[in-house]
């Protein structure tokens, strides 16, 4: 079954994510020399995207 029209994105009209995903997350960690390998994942520190 397909979605009704009313339904769908309208033209790529979506702003800009304000969350990250865990992954994401981890890999701007990594870039800026925050992560330790084999630390835990869960609990991370709030990270602002670069840009």
């Amino acid at each position: 079954m397909s979605k009704h029209n009313s339904l769908k994105a309208s033209g790529g009209a979506e702003g800009k994510r304000s969350v990250l995903k865990r992954f994401e997350r981890i890999k701007i960690l990594k870039e800026r020399g925050q992560w330790a390998e084999g630390k835990s994942p869960i609990g991370l520190p709030k990270t602002k995207p670069e840009g």
